[in-house]
């Protein structure tokens, strides 16, 4: 009978440990599960950093929009050739924010901010070369903030991605800015002799 006492007593203990073992495998699996389930998707991207990427969004459809308006309605050679300029190269960088958004979990507006489609709508009244000054000006404006959001966002971004499209796309926005500032000046004096 004592020899049946000892025989339970390692199994009971075995038990027991086996049981705090498989307590804790499970309650490692739940933590598991919370803090990245199986197959989850890539971490959202930081406030800052997802700011940055809706901004420049906005930013590249309010260009499209205006470019393409430009190219109904500007009436010198240099004005529609600078808005088509705007339109391909603002696309091309849309097509590779969609790409880096959808890798960081962003969700990007789809169109321009209402200050962006306001100013279009004003920028609609114009003809001739009264517009071809208004949209010159307006892009130099736009291409300032551009170049002020690419600039923090290649030095600050979080995301080792997002400080680096910003870095590579910040050359194009300031060539874009020496470009409409050159076309403001050329459409100022078309404007005068009007």
């Amino acid at each position: 009978m004592a020899l049946n006492c000892y025989s339970r007593r390692p199994t009971l203990t075995a038990i027991a440990a086996l049981s705090v073992v498989i307590g804790g495998l499970t309650c490692a699996g739940a933590f598991a599960q919370t803090t990245a389930p199986v197959g989850a998707s890539a971490p959202r991207a930081a406030h800052a950093d997802s700011s940055f990427l809706k901004d420049a969004a906005e930013s590249g459809h309010a260009e499209i929009d205006a470019g393409n308006l430009a190219l109904q309605k500007g009436s010198a050679a240099d004005v529609k050739s600078f808005a088509q300029k705007m339109v391909d190269d603002h696309k091309k960088a849309s097509a590779e924010l969609q790409a880096l958004a959808a890798s960081k979990n962003v969700k990007l507006p789809t169109e321009a901010t209402m200050v962006a489609k306001g100013k279009a709508k004003i920028l609609e009244k114009r003809d001739g070369t009264g517009f071809d000054h208004a949209y010159a000006e307006n892009q130099v404006s736009a291409h300032k903030d551009a170049v002020k959001l690419f600039e923090k966002a290649s030095k600050d971004a979080k995301d080792a991605d997002v400080k680096a499209w910003a870095a590579k796309t910040l050359p194009t926005l300031q060539h874009h800015l020496q470009e409409a500032q050159a076309l403001e000046a050329s459409t100022k004096a078309a404007d005068k002799k009007k």
